[in-house]
Order: C-alpha cells, then sequence, then structure tokens
C-alpha cells in the first residue's frame, strides 16, 4: 500500500478480516477478545504501521495525559536531575510532559500555559519556589490537577511535596558546633523562594538555641558566581566565620573556590562548608563537598502516583502536604568529632 501520514483501525480490521470493535478491543488493556483475534490484529497493525491515538481515545474520556512541567533554573543540575526523574516516571505511567520553562518574566509563560490547557492538560507539577504563584491560580481555575514541589502556595486542591529543611538545618549547626566552630554564616542567593528561606531561617534559629549570632548574606541568582561573590563578602568580616553553610551546592561550589583562591584558607581546617542538594559536582574530589541529599526518586514517585490515583482519591478540601527528609551525605568539607 502506498505510504500514509496515518493508519486508521478501519484498514486494520479490513486487513486482519476482523470487526472495528475488535481492534479497539485489543488495544484496550483488560478488554476481552481471542488469542486469535489479537494474533490478527497485532499481525496486521505492525504491517501497517498503525498506532493507537492515545490522545483522541483520551479526550473521549476529557483525559489527554498530557502533564505540564513548570520549571524555572532548568539549567541548574538539582533541577535537570529531578525534571528527569519525573519525566521517566510520567512516561513509565503512560503520560505525556510538557515542559514549560518560567525564567523568562514575560508574557511568554502565561502564553505557553495557556496553549497547554488548550492541548486538555490534565495536570501541572511546579517544580520550584521561583514560579509566581499566579501561576497556581491559574491552573487550579482551570481545572488542572496539581502538584508543587517546595513551595508554600495555600491554595486548596494540589499536592505539595516539601523537605524538612528546618531540621537539616539543625542537623548541619550540630556539626559544625562538634567540629568546634563558633562563627557562623549562612550564604543565601536573592531567589527568595520558600526552601531557600526555610533554610536560612532554620540555620539562623537553631544557631540561637545554641547561644550563636548567625551572620546571613544574600547575593544575586542562586548559582555558582553568587557563591564566589558571598565568599568575599563573608571572609572579609571580622570575626571572619569558621563554618559557612549554603544555601545549595552550587552557591558552595563558588563560595570553596573563593576561599581557597582569593584567601588562601584550607577547608576543612580553616573553614568548615555544607551545601544542599548533592548534585554531581558534589562529589568531585575538587569539592567532596559535605551537603544533604534531597530524595529526588522519592519525590517523582509521590508525585506521579498521586497524579496517577483517582480525582476523589487525590484531591480534596484542604491542601495535602508530603514531608520528606534529607540525607546528610558526609565528606570531607566539614571536620568530623
Amino acid at each position: 500500500m502506498s505510504q500514509k501520514e496515518f493508519v486508521s483501525a478501519r484498514e486494520v480490521a479490513e486487513r486482519a478480516g476482523v470487526s472495528r470493535s475488535a481492534v479497539s478491543r485489543t488495544f484496550t488493556p483488560g478488554a476481552s477478545v481471542s488469542p486469535e483475534t489479537r494474533e490478527k490484529v497485532l499481525a496486521a497493525a505492525e504491517a501497517l504501521g498503525y498506532q493507537v491515538n492515545h490522545l483522541a481515545r483520551g479526550l473521549m474520556r476529557n483525559e489527554s495525559g498530557i502533564v505540564c512541567l513548570i520549571v524555572s533554573e532548568l539549567s541548574t543540575p538539582y533541577r535537570a536531575t529531578l525534571v528527569s526523574a519525573l519525566t521517566e516516571r510520567l512516561q513509565n505511567a503512560g503520560k505525556i510532559a510538557m515542559l514549560i520553562n518560567t525564567d523568562r518574566s514575560d508574557g511568554s509563560v502565561d502564553r505557553a500555559l495557556r496553549q497547554a490547557i488548550r492541548y486538555r492538560a490534565d495536570a501541572s507539577i511546579i517544580l520550584s519556589g521561583m514560579p509566581d504563584k499566579s501561576i497556581t491560580q491559574q491552573c487550579l481555575k482551570s481545572g488542572l490537577r496539581l502538584v508543587l514541589i517546595n513551595r508554600d502556595d495555600d491554595q486548596q486542591g494540589p499536592l505539595r511535596i516539601n523537605m524538612n529543611d528546618a531540621d537539616a538545618a539543625s542537623h548541619i549547626l550540630d556539626a559544625f558546633l562538634q567540629a568546634g566552630c563558633r562563627h557562623l554564616a549562612f550564604a543565601n542567593s536573592q531567589s527568595g523562594t520558600p526552601s531557600l528561606m526555610a533554610r536560612e531561617r532554620g540555620f539562623v534559629e537553631a544557631g540561637r538555641r545554641a547561644g550563636l549570632e548567625v551572620q546571613v548574606a544574600r547575593h544575586g541568582q542562586t548559582g555558582y558566581e553568587a557563591g564566589k561573590t558571598l565568599a568575599q563578602h563573608l571572609l572579609s568580616r571580622t570575626p571572619r566565620p569558621d563554618a559557612v553553610f549554603c544555601a545549595t551546592d552550587l552557591i558552595a561550589c563558588g563560595f570553596m573556590d573563593a576561599a581557597r583562591q582569593e584567601f588562601s584558607l584550607s577547608i576543612p581546617q580553616d573553614l568548615c562548608v555544607a551545601g544542599f542538594d548533592n548534585i554531581e559536582q558534589a562529589a568531585w574530589l575538587s569539592y567532596d563537598l559535605t551537603t544533604f541529599s534531597q530524595p529526588v526518586d522519592r519525590i517523582s514517585e509521590a508525585a506521579v502516583a498521586w497524579l496517577s490515583s483517582p480525582p476523589e482519591q487525590g484531591s480534596g478540601e484542604a491542601v495535602t502536604t508530603l514531608t520528606l527528609k534529607t540525607e546528610l551525605i558526609w565528606r570531607s568539607t566539614v571536620r568530623r568529632a
């Protein structure tokens, strides 16, 4: 036969010598069809290059299987790892991931989201605290099921997945104290996302409980360059910090390089440093960074399982919050007692 862009189920039925409904049952999980009929249909479909139109079939059920991933700072190692884990699980669950990049502050994000809604997206996952809360409201107003990761939105209906940032901050403060550190600092960006600010507040409060003042410095976007600038600022102070908790690993990497190259400090002998995220670079020999690992697999598993459950089991009158623990990964940037 001549090559066509699409092969219809009717053509498969004609080639297999069966009814159109038999083709439909063959490609419907759990439907009743005899082994002989199934074999004929599959052979005909293979010969013709037939593919089931899941989008059309889903729209008949008012489900498209499309899930929007609303992401900022996509180029950062942690965010890229999380997107990779989520897309893999969504694909394994038979869903389609549609990526919306929210780094730009113009109307492109709103247009992209509206386009996704026109494609009958079923749900959205917002992967960070940076996208404006109006995006959350627009998703809910459009009837999308919603998963919020590391955010503090209080709208009714979504699943909210957060880390126990305050607990992690308290844990690393104890490690610094056991290492004999008494001049503490927290290095943060100016992004002001809920997770970054929760780590900052947790560390400052833990220091206060220990009778110590924590110096706080914020600069720029959440990345390597901010870490370098923060080191220049904090390490020029008197007294100079002997322990620094960085809001992310990228900040910590920039901070450590500046501390070594510009201030000739030895880590951890002169300065203890800890980060957060456990990105790939944290394990590189030049950093060997003590850090907290976010449970990416658990986050993606919980998000996709919730979205795959019937709406009556996954939604409610209040926000459903899942708080996950982070694991402290000990490396060489903090002295062990």
